[in-house]
């Protein structure tokens, strides 16, 4: 840690920091709260951002699917590069981004990352497959994690090593055809032993195709689904308060692959989106995978197990001892400003889903083993404002609906209302929608959201929203509210820019006696400075927290680095202290390629990082990241199984990427 610090001195003395390899994760981090943070699908964003950067869409055969599925564009954003290529022909520099008047200059510099115009896609297109097959990319990777510590699970419970690893193959053919696979294994899961004789613990496969004749895009294997404003269909992406106000409440229909590591919220089969005619489009899934689930005494499921981890006999046991049969389809009719769709979705589980209802806020849990939802999403798009909707019932009859305004009341301002009802008696098995509980049941409420740039400089973000449970929620043994308000602004100039955030929570919970509800307030706020130069910048970012409890918490940060030709060093570090857990700090810590680091902590410690990354020629690259972290208020960290005997732990990180 010593070392660290010297190195993270000397380079701060000199105004040194290498400038990000990927800047676009900051644009991402800023759209993120703690609940996001704490959701798989933002790992799955952020896999799907890296492997665009890798292979960027072609702005000039960009299909509006493949532009939705970029999570910083709007409605009218989309519907505007659409228009101007229909209008003025293909595009001949990225330059022209800054004709379409809802571009900012803040948010072209974002799409450089993922977008490119190629001047020769008209005649691309028509060479012979035998001709294009050159042009394919593919990319070998392979990642592993070697930790300096033992769990108490390495000693004595899991039944593996005590190493993270994973291997990742994919080709990319003018983002026409994709072939990819992806063996991922956690530590403590057992690699080419027990359960797993086919060596990693779980796979993933695909094959996608995409403009084959009327078949605008199909996946074969392992697939994510988005449909309409995801009240009945959504395991592709999230969709946080602040990211919502971003996309001001855009509606989706998307099909892609399943690329990542993660062994939830998937389908395995195939789907397909046809386009019938120019205004008409259908797509079609149907899907057969396996499941996690607790068993009742007579072979029913008690629960649906989505951590994915295999580690102890008890984990494994519950490996793949339920299956989900899935089929569906969604149609969409659009014709000008105008689109309108309906979604029929039916799953059949192999195994009774019998969850304890006795406990009250698990009442109206889906039960059965066959489910049935149905929904109409809906919308209109003007220049000037936008509407959006979704309207679901599931098999019992129960509503689920979900609307949004959205104006642009100048170049400068824009506003967004939201308003959502989600009946108690509500079930969706894959639905995932805007959300204070984080499910789409339960929950009805009214958000409002601004976008002000008042100036080139200066962008101004801020939502409030109010939410009303009619029923118990865990923890909440009675009809309770909530009220979340976030102020995020961010200030430019030259290579200088400062963000200021600050949010409000407040919630409901039961007393001790669990005879009446208490008030809980959160209060969190984040100062950031960042210098950007060519080669060089710094970055230093303070977090505060204080929750209704009296507990308290900060941290501050520094992340410095250099780049010199082929390698690219990277080093940070920072302090926290909190009271609880309650009270947690995240910090965004940069990682090798596909690997989310977002880590919360609380207590009293430090917390280092250095990484290098050294390109050996064109094609091969290598990555190494050294983390280290130190409590100073504990002799054990972690708990269970995954304790560690000790006040600090390493970890080391390495990466090989080959791409040919």
């Amino acid at each position: 840690m010593r070392f660290l610090l010297i190195v993270l001195s000397l380079l701060m003395a000199a105004m040194t920091y290498g400038q990000s390899e990927r800047p676009w994760e900051q644009a991402l981090a800023d759209v993120m709260t703690a609940e996001d943070l704490e959701s798989a699908t933002w790992e799955d964003t952020y896999n799907m951002l890296c492997e665009l950067e890798e292979q960027p869409i072609d702005l000039n055969k960009a299909t509006r699917e493949e532009l939705e599925a970029l999570p910083f564009l709007t409605d009218r954003q989309v519907e505007d590069i659409m228009e101007y290529r229909y209008r003025y022909g293909a595009m001949k520099s990225m330059n022209e981004l800054r004709m379409i008047r809802s571009l900012d200059s803040r948010l072209i510099d974002v799409l450089r990352y993922f977008t490119f115009i190629d001047n020769e896609t008209a005649t691309a297109g028509k060479r012979p497959l035998k001709e294009r097959l050159q042009y394919g990319h593919h990319e070998l990777m392979a990642y592993g994690r070697i930790p300096f510590y033992e769990r108490r699970g390495d000693k004595n419970g899991y039944e593996g090593y005590p190493y993270r690893h994973w291997l990742r193959y994919r080709y990319n053919l003018d983002n026409d055809v994709k072939i990819g696979f992806v063996g991922s294994q956690d530590a403590g899961e057992p690699f080419f032993a027990n359960t797993n004789k086919a060596g990693y613990d779980f796979y993933s496969y695909y094959l996608q195709v995409r403009r084959l004749g009327c078949i605008e895009n199909a996946v074969v294997g392992k697939f994510k689904l988005s449909v309409g404003m995801g009240l009945v269909l959504n395991n592709s992406f999230g969709m946080g308060k602040l990211a919502t106000l971003q996309q001001l409440g855009r509606s989706t229909n998307t099909v892609r692959p399943h690329s990542s590591r993660s062994q939830t919220d998937y389908m395995q089969g195939a789907a397909a989106t046809f386009n019938l005619s120019p205004r008409w489009q259908l797509t079609a899934f149907l899907s057969y995978r396996p499941l996690d689930a607790t068993l009742n005494d007579d072979g029913s499921i008690r629960t649906i197990v989505t951590g994915g981890y295999h580690r102890t006999p008890t984990e494994i046991e519950k490996k793949n001892n339920s299956h989900a049969t899935d089929g569906g389809t969604h149609i969409a009719y659009r014709r000008g400003g105008l689109h309108a769709g309906a979604t029929a979705v039916y799953t059949h589980l192999d195994r009774d889903l019998s969850p304890d209802t006795r406990t009250l806020y698990r009442r109206y849990n889906a039960q059965g083993n066959n489910f049935l939802n149905l929904s109409a999403d809906y919308g209109y798009l003007h220049p000037r404002f936008a509407l959006n909707g979704e309207t679901a019932m599931n098999r019992d009859g129960a509503i689920a609906t979900i609307n949004s305004l959205s104006v642009e009341v100048s170049d400068e301002l824009s506003l967004m209302l939201m308003q959502r009802f989600y009946s108690y008696r509500y079930t969706a098995l894959y639905a995932r929608s805007l959300s204070e509980g984080g499910h789409v049941q339960n929950e009805s409420g009214y958000y409002f959201g601004l976008t002000w740039n008042p100036s080139p400089r200066l962008s101004v973000r801020a939502y409030t929203d109010y939410a009303y449970f009619a029923w118990a929620r865990y923890q909440v043994s009675q009809p309770s509210h909530s009220w979340d308000n976030l102020l995020n602004a961010t200030y430019s100039r030259g290579e200088w820019s400062i963000t200021a955030r600050y949010r409000l929570h407040l919630r409901q919970k039961d007393d001790d006696s669990k005879t009446a509800l208490v008030n809980t307030t959160e209060h969190r706020g984040r100062i950031a400075v960042i210098w950007q130069h060519k080669t060089f910048s710094a970055a230093t970012q303070a977090d505060g927290v204080s929750t209704g409890s009296h507990d308290r918490g900060y941290s501050l940060s520094e992340t410095v680095g250099w780049n010199i030709r082929r390698l690219k060093l990277n080093v940070n570090a920072g302090y926290f202290h909190t009271d609880s857990y309650d009270s947690r700090i995240y910090t965004y810590e940069r990682g090798p390629l596909y690997t989310f680091s977002f880590p919360s902590f609380y207590g009293e410690g430090m917390r280092g990082a250095v990484m290098a990354q050294l390109k050996l020629n064109r094609r091969l690259s290598l990555t190494a990241k050294l983390g280290y972290t130190h409590y100073f208020d504990r002799s054990a960290i972690g708990s269970g199984l995954q304790q560690i005997d000790h006040s600090s732990q390493t970890d080391l990180d390495l990466q090989a990427r080959w791409t040919f």
